[in-house]
Parts: structure tokens; sequence; C-alpha cells
């Protein structure tokens, strides 16, 4: 099993305690409110018009008017893609999410993993992620639009670039795949709703490969609700921008530094990742740490004003 934050379950295991704050992933605490879904949600193979109805609230709500499609989550465009074309050499801006290289290496591609946006040029498939998980770094349109002519094909993922749509490059992608997550701004991971953008082509390929129900009727009902509320959206914007000054500031007074992340996850540099994450997890606060660094550790936004509370004290 790959390491991932969302391991819960392994926390309060080892540490003991029901009552934790899980900090591990990247996603909103404070999510969108569900609202009542109809019977047929439940009752009723999801319709031709419902999908539709989803992918045009998609496509008005990132500000496109390419092909998508709806799936499981980002992570399952994330396991077709490798499919889409013939084996062959990819390469994968890193350190990132590590399913990508994961997915593409299980389907027999010769995976390397490169630190710099130029040398992805001349691979067969490339990925970015954008803003990466967990550094934050970023890439401007312009910058991966170029790129996209210097590979075979060029995947984007924006999973974290809802509060920055200024860094997508969904409103014109061209010959780019370019992966969306339903599950991070909205807080709702479980809804399992995800979407990809691009040329007509490989988009059809992606829908004849994840099935005629590739997203259940609950999730077509709350993702057309969340999508299309504008001021939720934007006030959930403010309020991150608002509170990412706010963690950092408690990390800077705990005596760590900012590596880089985005407004849904901060990265932090730390004497001791290991030795950090015990001290917030004696705390039931649950964070993350890497494999490659024993100094990185990130950490996502708390929710309710209690888990700031919460958070302070275990910094402390």
């Amino acid at each position: 099993m790959r390491d991932h934050g969302g391991n819960i379950d392994w926390a309060k295991a080892h540490y003991g305690g029901d009552d934790w704050i899980d900090l591990s992933t990247g996603i909103n605490r404070v999510p969108y409110p569900v609202p009542a879904l109809p019977p047929e949600a439940w009752t009723m193979l999801p319709t031709a018009e419902a999908k539709a109805r989803l992918m045009r609230t998609a496509q008005a709500a990132f500000g496109t008017k390419a092909p998508g499609v709806a799936l499981a989550g980002a992570q399952a465009a994330i396991q077709l893609i490798p499919r889409l074309m013939p084996p062959g050499q990819a390469r994968v801006l890193a350190p990132t999410y590590n399913e990508h290289a994961a997915s593409l290496r299980a389907a027999g591609w010769s995976v390397t993993e490169v630190s710099a946006l130029e040398d992805l040029a001349g691979a067969d498939l490339a990925i970015v992620v954008n803003p990466n998980n967990p550094d934050g770094r970023s890439h401007a349109p312009e910058a991966l639009r170029a790129l996209a002519q210097q590979v075979g094909q060029l995947i984007v993922d924006e999973s974290f670039a809802d509060p920055t749509p200024a860094l997508s490059v969904i409103a014109d992608p061209g010959p780019i795949l370019v992966l969306r997550s339903f599950g991070k701004f909205w807080g709702l991971a479980g809804v399992r709703l995800g979407f990809a953008f691009g040329p007509e082509g490989l988009i059809a390929r992606l829908s004849d490969m994840a099935g005629p129900w590739p997203v259940s009727g609950a999730a077509i009902e709350i993702g057309c609700a969340a999508l299309a509320d504008a001021d939720w959206r934007r006030d959930t914007i403010a309020r991150l921008e608002a509170e990412v000054i706010r963690i950092d500031a408690m990390a800077e007074k705990a005596g760590w530094s900012l590596v880089g992340g985005c407004a849904l996850f901060r990265t932090y540099a730390t004497p001791d990742a290991r030795s950090a994450q015990d001290q917030l997890a004696r705390q039931q606060v649950w964070s993350r740490i890497f494999p490659y660094s024993d100094r990185w550790i990130r950490l996502g936004l708390p929710g309710a004003p209690a888990e700031w509370e919460r958070l302070q004290a275990a910094l402390t």
C-alpha cells in the first residue's frame, strides 16, 4: 500500500482516541452543505440527461467549453490514463502525488521522475500537478501550453487549482488533458467525483473505458448543486486565503518554515518531521509526512474554530 494522507485509522490504532482532527489531506474541512436528494438519485440508474446536466454545470463552473467526462474522482482518471495509448516513456514532475507514477508503471510504462519542468520535454507522456502536491509549486498556463508542444501527451492534474483559477489551463486546454477534483475544494471526498477535460478523442476514449455509469446518481445531484453555487465558491476562496495566513503564522511561531503549498494545504520544514507528527498526534491532530524527506510535514487547514484552537495548543 502506497503511503497517503487520510490514513486516520492507523493513527487511531497507534495512538488511541476517537476525537481526531484529520489534517493529513488537502480536503476542505468546511464542506459544501449536502442538499436533500431526490429519491430517484438512489433508486434509478443515472440517465443520459442527468450525466449531460452534470457536465454542463461543470463546464460552466470551471469556465470551459472543452469536452469532458465525469469520473469517480480524479483518481479514476489517473488509473485509466496509462491505457489511453501504448506504453512508452513517461516523465513525471516530482516529488508529487505518487499514484501518477505508480499507475503508469503498473501498466508497463517506463517512468522517470524529474525535478524541472523543462526536463519533461521529449517524453511520450508527461505529468504535471499544478499546483503541486505537496510543495505547492505552480506553473503559468503559458509555460504548460508551450510544454504541450514538446511532448507526446501532456497531463495536467489540477486537483488543487480551484482556489487559484488563474493557474488553470482548463479554459482552453488545446491538446492537454486536464484533471479536476471535486472532493477536495468542496470538501466532499466521499462523493467520489472528478472530471477530465481535453481533446475530444481522448475524452471519448476515457468515457468508453469508464463505462456507462461512471458516477452515481447521488454524486450527480450533489455535484450539480455544489458546482452551480458561485456564492459558496467565492466565499470559500476568500476564507481559505485568509486562513493560510493564519496557519503559516502559527507554524512560524512553532519554529517551522514554509516550504510551499496552496490554499488547501501547507507544507513546512521542521527539524524532525516524525517528531513533529508525533507531537501533534499526541493531541489527536493527524498530519502527513513523506518517505523522501525527514523534515517535511504537511497540514491541511482546520475547519471549525475549535479545531483551530486545538491545533494552536498542539503546536505549543
